[in-house]
This record gives structure tokens, C-alpha cells and sequence, in this order.
């Protein structure tokens, strides 16, 4: 048998590729931020902005356009409306609730719309949770805030929440809570395994973090594996309709496991440090940026992921 006969020319090798790309493998992550007339670019990530509501229902429906599958959503209020607990994620006229109703005013049912569903883009102490008196992450008074969290952005027209915060038991207690408002209908998307990872730098400029410290308190630790798959078995056990893993290309095998156990559909997340350093290795010409962006996206796939998160959505799914 000689391999190189089904990679000799290009239709040879589309015919016989294991994994392909598709427009509704792919979920468009934009953020919406308050008091700005202007999208306002991200200087860590080329090319992504903080957009203002109009130019986010401009991006929706290009995302929509494309043959996006969904958009998830993250808000940055102003800074003056942080505070301890959090209280724009709960306002309903919250940068987040209101960037909500206006895409699903815009797309309707055409794109899956989602909402980042934690506490660090709206605390002025920049944590995924509510603190204690010694500055330490209150697991149930998080949940508390978790589920009023959702019932507003499940009012707004969520499809589908994303808890975030790695709090212990974040999926069964928002859960319950939706179930109890009449919200059946609305998914959840576990972050299941979120790492404390280098990588996340760009977005906390993308979200005007207000972070002091890190998390590593809460989310897990890159050295263990086997970890995500007791996380994973307690998000299905508390009702996860999906489950994420994040990031991705320094959590592929993490992924793999991931996919191989679980019966509900996996995410990955291709986070904004991954973003930044494809954009600017190609920027000076060490890389083809788009076989690069293509390379990345299709090991997620080859991995198991059913869908995959990424800043390039839509720019992909229109050339695909």
C-alpha cells in the first residue's frame, strides 16, 4: 500500500479528509460594552472590537449571514455600575439583557443566541464569584447570584446560558432555578473544564477586567486531566445540555477525553491568547494566517469537539 496516492492533488485529498469544516460548527464570541458611540478596537486581538448595540446587530447578522450556528454574548458595563455583587448582571437593563433582546430582535431564531453567564465582567474586583470578609470566592452565595443571573438573561431571549465560574454545583442550582421560572426551553453549556490559563490576557483587556490576583483558586489546574472528567460527570448529573472545554489547543487531549465520554454535545473554546498569536505571528510573516486559522480549527474537530468557539466565526464560515 503506498499512502501518498490519496494526497496527490487537492480533490483527492477533500475526497478522502477525515474531518471538514462547516459554517455551523462555529460560534461567533463578540462583546457588547456600554457608553461607547463607536466600536472600540482591542488592541491584544486585531480585528475584534468591543462593539456598541448597533454594530453588534450588524455583526449578528452577518454571523447569521454566513451560516454562523450561534453567537455568545458578553457585556462590559461602565465601570461606575460595578460593583461587589455584580448588580448590572442582574438589571435588566444591563448592557448584557439589553445587547440580548436586541439580537434576538435582530436574528430571531436564526442564530443561537447565548450569554456568558458569571460574575467577573460585572464585579469591581474582577472574581467569577461574590467574595467573603477575608476576599475569598463564596461558592453558594455565587450560586445565588447564578441564578438570578439567568432568569434575567433568560428573560432578555437567551437561547442557551454559559456558566463560566467553576463554581461547585453552578449548573444543578441555575437549573432549577429556570425550571422553576418556566424557562424548560433554555439550554445550558457547561464550561466543564475551564483551566487557569496563561492565555486568557487579551480578554480581560476585551472585557475591561477589574481583576486583581488570578483564579486559580477555582478553576482548574493544568496538570490534571482526569480532573475534567469528574467535572464533566457532575455538569451531566446536574443537567448540562452541552459541555465546554476551554481553552483549546492547550487542552486537546483534555478534549479528547472529554469527547470520548460525553454524551451530549462538546464545545471548545479557542480563547483570546490563541487568537493573539496566530494574528500576530502572521502579522509579521512567520505564518499563512488563514491554512494557520484553518489548521487550529480543524484540531478541534479532529479532537471531538461538536462545535467550536472562535473570533474568526464568521470570516471563516463566509469563505468555507
Amino acid at each position: 500500500m503506498r499512502p501518498r496516492r490519496l494526497r496527490t492533488t487537492a480533490a483527492m485529498r477533500r475526497m478522502v479528509a477525515e474531518h471538514h469544516l462547516h459554517p455551523s460548527d462555529l460560534v461567533l464570541p463578540a462583546f457588547v460594552r456600554e457608553g461607547i458611540a463607536e466600536p472600540e478596537p482591542i488592541a491584544s486581538m486585531p480585528g475584534v472590537v468591543q462593539h456598541t448595540r448597533d454594530s453588534l446587530r450588524k455583526a449578528a447578522v452577518a454571523a447569521a449571514e454566513a451560516g454562523v450556528a450561534g453567537i455568545m454574548l458578553f457585556g462590559v458595563p461602565e465601570e461606575s455600575k460595578k460593583d461587589a455583587v455584580g448588580t448590572p448582571g442582574t438589571d435588566p437593563e444591563g448592557i448584557l439583557q439589553r445587547a440580548l433582546r436586541d439580537v434576538r430582535a435582530e436574528v430571531g431564531d436564526g442564530l443561537v443566541v447565548m450569554s456568558d453567564l458569571c460574575l467577573d465582567e460585572v464585579t469591581d474586583h474582577g472574581h467569577c464569584g461574590v467574595l467573603d470578609a477575608e476576599g475569598r470566592v463564596d461558592n453558594d452565595a455565587t450560586l445565588r447570584r447564578y441564578a438570578e443571573m439567568a432568569l434575567a438573561q433568560a428573560e432578555a431571549g437567551a437561547h442557551v446560558l454559559g456558566p463560566s465560574g467553576m463554581m461547585d454545583g453552578q449548573v444543578g442550582h441555575v437549573r432549577r432555578a429556570l425550571d422553576a421560572a418556566g424557562h424548560q426551553d433554555v439550554a445550558l453549556l457547561a464550561y466543564t473544564a475551564k483551566y487557569a490559563s496563561a492565555f486568557y490576557g487579551p480578554f480581560r483587556e476585551a472585557v475591561n477586567s477589574s481583576l486583581s490576583g488570578d483564579r486559580r483558586a477555582y478553576q482548574q489546574d493544568p496538570p490534571n486531566g482526569r480532573e475534567a472528567l469528574r467535572e464533566l460527570a457532575l455538569d451531566l448529573a446536574e443537567g448540562a445540555d452541552m459541555v465546554m472545554v476551554k481553552p483549546g489547543l492547550p487542552y486537546l487531549d483534555v478534549l479528547r477525553q472529554v469527547a470520548d465520554a460525553s454524551p451530549v454535545p462538546v464545545a471548545a473554546y479557542q480563547i483570546s491568547g490563541e487568537y493573539a498569536m496566530v494574528e500576530a505571528a502572521a502579522e509579521k510573516g512567520w505564518i499563512d494566517r488563514e491554512r494557520a486559522i484553518d489548521e487550529t480549527l480543524t484540531a478541534f474537530r479532529r479532537a471531538g469537539a461538536d462545535m467550536v468557539l472562535t473570533y474568526w466565526a464568521t470570516e471563516v464560515a463566509a469563505r468555507l
